[in-house]
């Protein structure tokens, strides 16, 4: 039997059950073909700009939504699209979060490019910058030009390598000062300035894990945000393999889980239920192993947000680097009206004030290390 004995995690991130042994379930609960893409990255497609794609496909991204679509124009460039069906109205109504995650891309397209011997001249918004949402119009014009004197970005080694952390770290483990600075230090975005910080003061970490709860709740109380991740759930191989994108759940616990109906994408979008009650508790226990933060911080104009997402996947690189676990916890950033308490707090905390903003908010630690997220694969990715 199924032991009901279980503590799921969602909220943009994943859902992990710890129970019983299901070793009967662990054939049918691998995921390999959703993680190819992590593999064909380095194989070559014999197109310099196919080549930078690869790679920028493992951008991270909110929901893991990988919103990109990719047009080949001429011998040498490339337009990115946003493609309108993979935004989140509901978690993020403006669409800041996706083009944080465009910007992610942008930036591993252009390390790709320069390993190869290629300049990635990026000009962003080449028909003009989006309104409220961001519509059909490209977000970067990207031409490629063979540069024998570009440089190498020291972090590229470590595309393969970055993760979203998705475990809990231990808590009397801060991230220490010397190393902070070589993560902060790798936060320079080439499309425009963007600040960064970090936190392992006591008082200043309990304020934020107290932030995050409450923001973590309305979140998953309100309607249409819990119903948004839900739907959005991908549950077991058979579905993450099928639809390699979303919040994954992966493994033969969940595996059985879903068999035995605890664990569904209506059950999850069901307020008091169990899965809906272990998804608040797990998700509550990542942010109190955090015992350091970091922040970044620039303007709110689109390009700016494509910045943010540069300095964003910079700043991962550089926590991978140096062994540190890293994950997003963009609650308290999000931007609807149940949310204005929260959000209204943490940039008073960090003394930010418009036209200014925080881009991103992360808990660091040390936590096991984690398999790949599930990827569509590239040619999904290109418009014809």
């Amino acid at each position: 039997m199924i032991s009901r004995r279980a503590l799921l995690i969602t909220g943009g991130a994943s859902v992990l059950v710890l129970g019983g042994a299901y070793a009967g379930l662990s054939a049918m609960s691998r995921i390999t073909p959703a993680q190819e893409p992590w593999k064909q990255a380095a194989q070559g497609f014999g197109d310099v700009r196919l080549n930078a794609a690869a790679y920028a496909i493992l951008a991270p991204n909110p929901h893991n939504m990988q919103p990109w679509q990719i047009r080949l124009e001429g011998e040498d460039s490339l337009s990115l699209f946003c493609d309108l069906d993979r935004r989140l109205p509901a978690t993020d109504p403006p669409d800041r979060q996706i083009t944080i995650g465009l910007g992610a891309f942008l930036e591993l397209l252009r390390q790709a490019a320069a390993e190869q011997g290629y300049h990635a001249d990026i000009t962003p918004f080449p028909d003009g910058e989006p309104g409220e949402r961001l519509d059909d119009r490209a977000l970067a014009h990207v031409r490629f030009e063979q540069d024998a004197t570009v440089e190498r970005d020291p972090l590229f080694g470590l595309i393969l390598q970055r993760r979203t952390a998705r475990l809990t770290f231990d808590p009397s483990r801060p991230v220490p000062d010397e190393t902070l600075a070589r993560i902060k230090a790798a936060t320079s975005a080439t499309l425009a300035p963007v600040g960064s910080g970090a936190e392992s003061d006591p008082e200043t970490v309990a304020r934020l894990k107290d932030i995050c709860h409450r923001a973590w709740e309305i979140e998953l109380r309100k309607p249409e945000t819990c119903h948004e991740s839900a739907l959005l759930t991908r549950i077991g191989a058979r579905q993450i393999n099928a639809q390699p994108d979303g919040i994954f759940l992966k493994g033969p616990m969940m595996e059985g889980l879903h068999m035995a109906g605890i664990l569904t994408q209506e059950k999850m979008d069901e307020v008091g239920s169990i899965a809906w009650n272990a998804t608040k508790d797990f998700y509550d226990g990542l942010i109190d192993s955090a015992s350091t933060f970091a922040q970044i911080t620039s303007g709110n104009s689109r390009t700016q947000q494509l910045a943010s997402g540069q300095a964003w996947v910079r700043m991962q690189l550089a926590a991978a680097q140096e062994g540190v676990g890293f994950q997003p916890l963009s609650q308290a950033l999000e931007e609807y009206e149940e949310m204005a308490g929260p959000f209204a707090e943490i940039h008073t905390l960090f003394g930010i004030a418009a036209p200014d903003r925080l881009q991103g908010l992360f808990r660091l630690g040390y936590a096991a290390e984690e398999a790949p997220s599930p990827r569509w694969p590239l040619e999904s990715r290109l418009l014809t």
